[in-house]
């Protein structure tokens, strides 16, 4: 092999790769398109289908093999959210944090035992695994949380209400951070909470611009007791925990854009393939086709932001810095042609009940949560200046 050879880059997926993708987009457009208007209108949690995508072994991605899990990894996961989210971005959203931050982060930071208690359970779908860390006074300033953790003999008991829980009414297992000490940050420490431990309960529900069939709810703790073997990693290292985590939830919700400005570009390219003179000739405005060209070629940048980001992580490299950028760029860019859909498509892409208008309704919320789009810019800056 020549050292320019050495030098070249497949960016082609593998076969194996290929038809993953290939099977999670067959489901997708089975099991989720046809229902996902009708689910948002109703705000319907697409339990069913949700069950269907476990048996088909898409909740088992980030879970390795010895507890029942597929271990195919971020880059696979990537794959398959921004099919799910090209269909139906509530269903892809439940898919993501249980992927992306419950059964990755239990596998990385839990212990033996517990994991071969829990997995079973989150493999199949019996539980769906939620991510509890936001707090009212701790949105983007996730150590400010106040939700406390105290040792009573070989227990642990938390206090505390968690905020935006995605799943959370449908979820049989929390991964929950709380205060273990004074310090501002290593006084942080993640736990596992079962749902049905005692003191357990699901407050408020939200009303929601968008992924009105996922369920954003209040998590309440009051005095849970859980054992001593639910803390995830040590002591102290919650917030590290949390920090590691978020990489790769970045790269779901950024899998997410990427479905969403997807299906907003295909109802652009449908709707401009249609506009034809006479002869049969293609008529759409030279407006219309510069955006269409803007649109596609930020779609192929950010899906190989967010390629980039999880193969790092699948092998074990830091992508604090790749991530936010993926999820910056994807995010931004669902935003961007969600809205240049409905100003195209006009009165059937303003339309309540249009797809284009459940894209725009859908977008809005990636650039706020997995950290807010100003958010990712520092992440990114600090990264950037880190290296200088």
């Amino acid at each position: 092999m020549s050292a320019l050879e050495g030098q070249i880059s497949d960016f082609e997926l593998t076969g194996a790769l290929a038809e993953f993708r290939d099977r999670s987009r067959a489901f997708a457009e089975k099991e989720l398109l046809p229902h996902a208007a009708a689910w948002d209108r109703d705000t319907e949690f697409p339990r069913e289908a949700v069950q269907k995508a476990a048996d088909q072994g898409f909740l088992k991605i980030t879970v390795p093999e010895e507890y029942g899990g597929s271990a195919l990894g971020n880059l696979a996961s990537c794959i398959m959210l921004e099919e799910f989210n090209a269909a139906c971005p509530s269903a892809g959203v439940t898919v993501s944090v249980h992927n992306s931050l419950a059964c990755s982060l239990l596998s990385k930071w839990g212990l033996p035992e517990v994991k071969a208690e829990c997995f079973p359970k989150l493999v199949t779908g019996e539980w769906l695994g939620a991510y509890c860390l936001s707090e009212a006074g701790s949105g983007s300033d996730a150590a400010a949380l106040v939700c406390t953790a105290k040792e009573d003999g070989d227990e642990w008991v938390l206090d505390g209400p968690k905020l935006w829980i995605t799943t959370g009414s449908e979820a049989g297992l929390f991964i929950v951070f709380a205060r273990t000490g004074e310090d501002r940050v290593k006084g942080i420490s993640a736990f596992v909470v079962e749902r049905d431990h005692p003191g357990v309960s699901i407050g408020k529900k939200e009303r929601k611009l968008g992924l009105k069939a996922s369920p954003t709810v209040e998590v309440l703790l009051e005095n849970v007791r859980i054992p001593k073997r639910n803390l995830l990693g040590e002591v102290g290292n919650g917030f590290t925990i949390a920090l590691d985590t978020l990489d790769g939830g970045r790269l779901g919700i950024a899998s997410q854009s990427l479905g969403i400005a997807r299906h907003a570009i295909d109802l652009i390219k449908a709707h401009l393939a249609g506009q034809v003179d006479h002869k049969g000739r293609p008529n759409a405005s030279q407006a219309h086709q510069y955006t269409l060209a803007d649109l596609s070629t930020d779609l192929d940048a950010a899906r190989f932001l967010t390629w980039r980001a999880a193969t790092l992580r699948d092998r074990d490299i830091r992508c604090s810095g790749e991530a936010a950028m993926a999820k910056l760029k994807a995010s931004r860019l669902a935003n961007e042609a969600a809205r240049a859909a409905v100003s195209i498509l006009g009165v059937d892409g303003a339309s309540g009940a249009s797809a284009a208008e459940r894209c725009l309704r859908d977008a809005r919320i990636t650039e706020i949560y997995e950290g807010a789009t100003d958010i990712q810019r520092l992440v990114i800056a600090r990264s950037v200046l880190a290296s200088s």
